[in-house]
């Protein structure tokens, strides 16, 4: 019953699109809040990919209520002929000026996390950040923490065995996270003007449309978050103290390319260094250990100095067919999986091993499906299929263990209906996507496009309560001043302030 309780929290991303699929133009809606200061309405890397978080709960159902009740009151302040893009690779972005740019206001920083943004256009162009995709935050119960370490006989300081545990843990969703796209993946189709152009490997599929026959997930490959640029960059995960290093000297490492960009164009700050990465969020990872940080406290320092108080799972689509993005049953299965990393034996990743990671990771995402495929795993090849019922089986007794007690077994449900859609690819969500837009007949921007008009439907006939109306009104207000109050509260040049951030 230890294992009960780990609390659970989403970070969800949509584009905000007109109702012929492009990008809204139109700045972050002023009734939504705040998003430098709103706890649960912010933007991600444009004023129109709005990111929606929840806290974490113990149930995860309430997590799930919490994204549909945000969702409602979104829904009461969209422009009439707006709404929530319903997948996660965009349509209508051939050109990346279609994408605006995050604003956060006058603040230093407010103006930082803009320029941060700014250079990522200049590293790597807008389309890439335009794709949206689903958090899942997990913490490990305290009671458990606490039994494991005495079980371990652990001479640890508390917080000291918690981060170890936590990178174990970390280690073996690297190894065996290809689970999660190969299982929930929903973009193996992508819109040709996406591609810009770059279509030689892919097929034509329907009009406007390409795809990878096998795909899970190309918001995961090489056309989406798996960057060239960061494909040597070495993070360590040996260790929280190793893992924080690693990344501040990414942070410190000049790269040629991006002195060749510059600081400045113009007057106009364009990055805020030309180094591996400007900060720590650059970097692109299947999972990320977290602590909350406060207010402009740079997250490896959150880290360092009070370790390590959540994972941040960052390998799902957006489900299409949820009107909220995600499914709860997903969550079932995905907090039964970090705990089975967790408890698996989990040795430092070798250079070999993260090779065959990267791998693994990409082979999934392009061709996951593919009949007899194999992945690598220590200096073996393994037939995709039967690694996965093996992960799966020795799930089995964790879900018993987390349905115990309960009416319904909800995790051995979730992993079940996983089990059979690996003996069964058709059931799988990315065939199962091509299937309804090849029965269609249509492109995928149609395909996604009336996905993203029955979601609409769904929340404007579904008002939020009036207890959630006012909370949510409240908020936006409270963060409007409170962003106020940080603009006409700084005290130091801009360009001062960035050098004291990059810093510390």
């Amino acid at each position: 019953m230890l294992l009960r309780g780990g609390r659970k929290g989403l970070e969800k991303e949509s584009l905000r699109i007109t109702a012929d699929g492009a990008p809204a133009q139109t700045p972050h809606p002023y009734a939504w809040g705040s998003p430098l200061t709103h706890p649960y309405i912010t933007t991600d890397y444009s004023e129109a990919l709005p990111e929606l978080i929840t806290p974490p709960f113990p149930d995860t159902g309430a997590t799930v209520d919490f994204l549909e009740d945000t969702h409602r009151f979104l829904y009461q302040n969209f422009a009439p002929d707006e709404m929530l893009w319903a997948s996660s690779m965009p349509c209508a972005v051939s050109d990346d000026s279609v994408l605006p740019i995050a604003e956060y206001g006058n603040s230093n920083i407010g103006r930082l996390k803009h320029v941060y943004r700014v250079g990522l256009d200049y590293r790597y162009g807008r389309r890439m950040q335009a794709i949206a995709g689903v958090h899942f935050n997990y913490s490990l119960p305290k009671s458990f923490c606490t039994a494991f370490q005495e079980n371990e006989m652990s001479k640890a300081s508390a917080q000291g065995f918690v981060d170890d545990r936590y990178f174990a843990l970390i280690r073996n969703f690297k190894r065996f996270g290809w689970m999660i796209p190969f299982l929930f993946g929903m973009s193996p189709v992508v819109c040709k003007s996406f591609l810009a152009g770059r279509t030689t490997r892919f097929k034509k599929f329907t009009k406007g449309t390409y795809y990878l026959p096998f795909a899970t997930s190309l918001r995961m490959s090489d056309i989406g978050y798996k960057n060239k640029n960061q494909s040597a960059l070495l993070v360590s995960y040996d260790n929280l103290d190793s893992y924080v290093e690693s990344l501040r000297k990414a942070i410190r490492t000049p790269y040629p390319e991006y002195e060749a960009i510059g600081i400045l164009d113009g007057n106009n700050r364009i990055q805020l260094s030309t180094n591996v990465l400007q900060i720590e969020n650059e970097y692109y990872s299947f999972v990320r250990p977290k602590r909350a940080a406060r207010s402009g406290e740079r997250p490896t320092s959150a880290l360092s100095t009070r370790g390590v108080e959540y994972v941040e799972v960052r390998a799902l689509d957006v489900n299409c067919n949820s009107p909220v993005g995600v499914e709860v049953e997903q969550l079932y299965f995905l907090e039964a999986f970090l705990i089975y990393c967790l408890l698996e034996d989990s040795q430092i990743l070798t250079d070999d091993e993260l090779m065959a990671i990267e791998y693994n990771e990409l082979t999934v995402a392009l061709r996951g499906r593919m009949p007899k495929l194999e992945l690598v795993f220590a200096g073996h090849r393994h037939p995709i299929r039967q690694w996965s019922l093996e992960i799966c089986d020795r799930m089995q007794p964790i879900c018993e263990f987390l349905d115990a007690g309960d009416e319904i077994p909800h995790y051995q449900q979730a992993l079940q209906h996983q089990v059979d859609a690996i003996k069964s690819p058709d059931l799988l969500p990315a065939a199962k996507v091509l299937q309804e837009i090849q029965d269609a007949n249509e492109p995928f921007q149609n395909y996604s496009l009336n996905l993203s008009m029955q979601h609409k439907s769904h929340f404007v006939s579904h008002p939020p309560s009036d207890k959630v109306k006012h909370k949510f009104e409240d908020l936006a207000l409270t963060s409007h001043k409170e962003q106020r109050r940080l603009e006409s509260e700084d005290s130091v040049a801009f360009e001062d302030y960035v050098d004291t951030y990059l810093d510390t």
